[in-house]
């Protein structure tokens, strides 16, 4: 893409979002876009259509969501299938009507069967059964991949879907019932050690295995997946599984996560797991070669990251 082009990014608030932004501007982009909630309601078809037809970008990064940790999918279904099922339809909609070739939508590693075989390869999608506690979430960005692959069947769009694994970083959400595992973490850690406490209860068995992404490498991978010539994007995927996995090639426990969390945090309490606790999905790791046939790796090592990211905690406290 060229420098000059207008890009739109949607969710640029968000951890994601504002990694984009930053990536981009980096780049040289200086014509990005971007609107606030109170700006533009993506979930309101009206408001969608009237900013697609009046600004018309060159291009889409498609990185708004509703996103959240066990707690808050379980909790709250009906907001999670809704909310991004609305995002998405009008954003690719009206992004069509508007005559928006290029898009990226930004999806999850949850889209995957809950037992599906691991690493796991995007020929997974829709082979079984989801993972319950995130399903409705799970089946809005599964839609999402079949509206960009519906819309470039019929319409000869080019618009893309990148599917990240579990993303961490600074501007993540650390509330304390409904983020993701790492900031969950983070957070829990920091205000035991503060608060002088010599135990911390973790959630689960601590025995499911993850893979995180540093959410600076997920930004670098969006653009790096956008700039592909069309040739080649074609080359490496298929119209009907065009999706490609974006991740950091290796897992681990999540007793082996909390280990590090408090290193990183200097919480040298006892740590005690809650077997009652859901703990999701058993093994979540992304098979990456596709992403890697392409050109691309994740620089960022989790430690590394995971010192970053609480050092951008400390001081948004």
């Amino acid at each position: 893409m060229e420098t000059e082009q207008t890009i739109f990014v949607a969710g640029h608030r968000g951890m994601v979002g504002a990694a984009l932004v930053r990536e981009l501007s980096r780049r040289g982009y200086r014509n990005l876009m971007t609107r606030t909630h109170a700006e533009l309601d993506l979930t309101d078809q009206a408001q969608v259509r009237a900013f697609f037809q009046a600004e018309r970008p060159a291009a889409v990064y498609l990185a708004a969501a509703k996103v959240g940790g066990i707690h808050a999918n379980d909790s709250f279904p009906a907001e999670f299938i809704y909310q991004n099922l609305m995002i998405e339809a009008n954003v690719i909609h009206e992004a069509w009507r508007a005559g928006v070739r290029r898009l990226l939508f930004l999806g999850s590693s949850c889209i995957y069967p809950r037992l599906a075989p691991q690493p796991i390869p995007e020929g997974a999608l829709l082979t079984g059964l989801l993972e319950p506690t995130n399903e409705p979430y799970a089946v809005a960005k599964i839609a999402g991949i079949k509206l960009c692959e519906s819309y470039n069947r019929q319409y000869g769009t080019d618009y893309r879907s990148v599917m990240p694994t579990n993303l961490y970083g600074p501007g993540d959400n650390y509330h304390p019932l409904n983020s993701h595992v790492i900031p969950a973490l983070l957070r829990r850690a920091h205000e035991a050690k503060i608060g002088g406490l010599d135990e911390l209860v973790i959630w689960g068995t601590g025995k499911a295995r993850r893979e995180f992404l540093y959410v600076e490498d997920m930004a670098a991978a969006c653009v790096h997946v956008m700039d592909l010539d069309q040739a080649t994007y074609a080359a490496h995927t298929e119209p009907m599984l065009s999706h490609i996995n974006v991740g950091a090639g290796e897992d681990l426990t999540i007793a082996e996560l909390v280990v590090l969390i408090c290193d990183t945090v200097g919480f040298t309490g006892r740590v005690v797991y809650d077997p009652t606790k859901p703990d999701g999905a058993p093994r979540k790791l992304l098979n990456t070669e596709r992403l890697s046939a392409l050109g691309w790796q994740p620089r960022v090592a989790l430690k590394e990251g995971l010192e970053r990211t609480y050092r951008a905690f400390v001081e948004a406290q």
